[in-house]
């Protein structure tokens, strides 16, 4: 078929996002659908460069969700609020080519299924007809099994492709139950084995990874001034920095600050 075909398993990297997080089963299911698409997303950057972003906020303001990945696989995130879903709301995708010419594109949440938002989005903000089965199963605290299966139509795609594809998709309508049976590799074997080409196949290996550290945070720290900084240590014993990706305080007391300073000399 003249398609794009993306197979993805994505659930140690789900499990690592529970453990980092202290998820409850609803906000990690939603959390690691957005991972999934993420990953999918950053696969797809053509430049060694590149970023994307995925930022998800509830109509009522109750719950954010934000996911980042590179072109290396390094995927992130975090979700506040997200014990009951994502009700309403928009989805903003940022995705950087390596340029500094970012593309930014929104649209409304029309559902709490990350698939059915992940192919408005390339419909409205692409115009790419896309079809998404993303699927991710907690139980108790674990993810049991996470991923999908994504199709994009090829420019010149006949109608017969298209009308196959759509059939084909009808199989991951449950897609964690396939993913459960098959694993990603079982489910290109047994639904796209006669359409795929071996040299026309390739794997990445996304996980889930930050890249702070603490000497991007001291980077951060040198922007503000060493008087403003002597004074929020006076008032609050310190400064600390969040990672809200994964769940890291980076904290510097005077002579940290101090030194970071005489540094430049």
């Amino acid at each position: 078929m003249q398609v794009s075909l993306s197979v993805l398993e994505t659930t140690e990297m789900v499990n690592d996002a529970i453990k980092v997080h202290n998820l409850d089963d609803t906000a990690a299911e939603t959390l690691g659908g957005l991972l999934t698409a993420c990953a999918y997303m950053a696969g797809c950057l053509k430049s060694e460069r590149g970023a994307v972003s995925i930022t998800v906020k509830s109509g009522d303001g109750s719950a954010t969700a934000s996911v980042s990945g590179d072109s290396e696989g390094h995927i992130r995130g975090y979700i506040e609020g997200g014990e009951y879903g994502l009700k309403g709301g928009y989805m903003t995708v940022v995705k950087d080519d390596g340029f500094y010419r970012p593309f930014v594109g929104t649209c409304e949440l029309k559902s709490a299924s990350v698939s059915e938002n992940l192919m408005q989005y390339y419909h409205i903000s692409e115009q790419i007809p896309t079809a998404v089965a993303i699927g991710v199963k907690v139980k108790n605290g674990r993810c049991v099994t996470a991923g999908g299966v994504v199709m994009q139509l090829l420019p010149g795609t006949t109608e017969y492709n298209m009308d196959k594809a759509e059939e084909t998709m009808q199989n991951f309508v449950k897609i964690t139950d396939e993913l459960e049976k098959f694993g990603a590799e079982g489910i290109l074997r047994e639904y796209f084995g006669g359409e795929t080409k071996e040299k026309s196949v390739y794997e990445t290996f996304p996980e889930y990874k930050c890249n702070c550290s603490r000497k991007k945070i001291e980077r951060v720290i040198k922007s503000v001034s060493l008087a403003d900084l002597l004074k929020i240590i006076e008032e609050d014993g310190e400064v600390s920095v969040h990672c809200h990706y994964c769940n890291t305080d980076y904290k510097f007391g005077e002579k940290d600050v101090r030194e970071l300073f005489a540094n430049d000399g």
